[in-house]
């Protein structure tokens, strides 16, 4: 199985590629129109800001690739943001791949720290009452979180997580899923996942 990581300014890509080879795959990292379509996989992960990151893409063309892609393909943290249609970070249109936005957390009380960071549990939430083979065998489970946005719950939403207000865990659309948690940094749950991925 051939399995693309997206190359693109954004940080923490080597930690999913480190991820995927513990599993045994050896992922290419790529920016390459061709060897992107002919993966049999897509991740699209990142940490960083996204009027940089979408500004990034859309000057090598890895806007309109994404967005072509039939097979699966996997968005993680900024990659989940990025799927979506518009952000309040940079105030900036993005992929829409998704239809919701990003928006940016806001905190109620003093306790509200920002970003949401560490630990938190997931809950499945149904699509059309359906699950998400995804997100198979991990209900209920904690997962590692770094994020100042969020995206809301949604027709796309796939798992809800509790910080300040719920939102948008993991979602999916079509051949198109992400995770605004790090699989990668998620011990044997996020193992779990990229393998749910992996067998899609």
């Amino acid at each position: 199985m051939k399995v693309a990581v997206v190359k693109y300014n954004a940080g923490n890509i080597f930690s999913v590629v480190h991820a995927l080879e513990r599993m045994g795959v050896e992922p290419i990292l790529t920016d390459s129109a061709e060897e992107l379509r002919s993966a049999d996989r897509v991740i699209f992960p990142g940490q960083g800001e996204a009027s940089g990151a979408i500004h990034y893409l859309r000057e090598h063309g890895l806007d309109r690739i994404i967005r072509s892609l039939t097979q699966p393909v996997l968005g993680i943290c900024i990659g989940q943001q990025l799927m979506c249609r518009h952000s309040e970070e940079g105030d900036v249109d993005c992929l829409g791949i998704f239809d919701a936005d990003v928006k940016r957390f806001r905190p109620l009380c003093h306790e509200d720290k920002i970003p949401h960071m560490g630990w938190n549990s997931i809950q499945n939430h149904n699509v059309q009452n359906s699950k998400s083979a995804l997100l198979e065998g991990v209900d209920g489970e904690s997962v590692y979180f770094v994020h100042s946005f969020y995206v809301p719950v949604c027709e796309h939403t796939t798992a809800v997580t509790e910080y300040i207000h719920p939102f948008s865990a993991a979602m999916q659309k079509d051949n198109f899923y992400a995770t605004q948690f790090h699989p990668e940094k998620s011990g044997a749950v996020g193992q779990q996942i990229l393998c749910n991925f992996l067998e899609l």
